[in-house]
């Protein structure tokens, strides 16, 4: 059986499917694979176009009719999430700030929290934006948020932060889910091989980290391996209770505000 099987172009990602992609084990399934922007990925899931894909937990409340979550393969904050950044300190309600995507889990925490003017540009233009002055402000997913210093820019907004203040959890923004459609025992030998090729690059960094350096966009080795620890952890080898508790209470959250209407999650354990 042949699946199509969609990542996103960063290096945590690169990082858990290094082995799945690279022969270093065994699998009962065929692979193709696609990479792409998380955005392009959270839009071709409300149609189900892959059998696997990456997704925002935000774009799960949307597809969630079409595709099973993996309990592994999450991308969890655990003291860090997404910010927003500007040339300047400035108040983020009064700013028009460059965000990655309507669909990503960045923008809706982005929504709950702040009031803010928008600008969808592709993740990896909208820090150049913010230095050039297109925009006042960047809502920083993947590497940016450990480089944007670099730059002379400064944190206007720390959404873990605000996340923290409101629910005592880890802060889900990116899974891995598998389309309903397909044969059970299919999506279980895949949630297996995700676990296996998840803990050999747990278990061979090294090794791993030289592949996802491709995906670094030029990220220096210190901040890449930083970032990698950061979002490919315990949580991503086996979602807790407390990442489905904190993704209900996200879904709640945003419910309330008229963001959404909060799915019933199906968790493939």
């Amino acid at each position: 059986m042949l699946l199509t099987v969609a990542h996103t172009p960063d290096a945590d990602d690169a990082f858990m499917f290094y082995a799945m992609l690279n022969g270093k084990i065994p699998l009962e399934f065929e692979l193709k694979n696609v990479v792409e922007d998380i955005e392009t990925l959270n839009s071709k899931a409300l149609n189900g176009i892959y059998d696997v894909t990456a997704i925002s937990v935000h774009a799960y409340a949307f597809a969630a009719d079409k595709y099973r979550i993996l309990s592994t393969g999450a991308s969890v904050g655990d003291g860090y999430g997404p910010v927003v950044v500007a040339r300047e300190k400035m108040d983020p309600n009064r700013a028009l700030i460059a965000i990655p995507g309507k669909l990503t889990t960045a923008n809706l925490l982005l929504k709950i929290f702040c009031n803010a003017r928008t600008l969808e540009m592709r993740f990896d233009e909208i820090l150049n934006a913010v230095i050039s002055g297109k925009v006042d402000a960047g809502l920083l997913i993947h590497e940016a948020q450990l480089s944007y210093e670099n730059y002379g820019l400064k944190k206007i907004l720390d959404l873990f932060e605000l996340w923290n203040s409101i629910a005592d959890l880890p802060l889900p923004l990116g899974i891995n889910a598998i389309r309903k459609s397909l044969n059970v025992d299919l999506q279980r030998s895949f949630l297996r091989a995700m676990r296996t090729s998840v803990e050999y690059a747990m278990k061979n960094f090294e090794e791993a980290l030289g592949y996802a350096e491709k995906f670094s966009r030029g990220l220096e080795r210190e901040k890449l391996e930083k970032f990698v620890r950061m979002y490919v952890n315990s949580f991503t080898l086996e979602m807790p209770k407390s990442v489905e508790r904190a993704i209900e209470t996200l879904f709640d959250l945003a419910e309330s505000k008229g963001l959404l209407k909060k799915p019933a999650l199906d968790v493939l354990r």
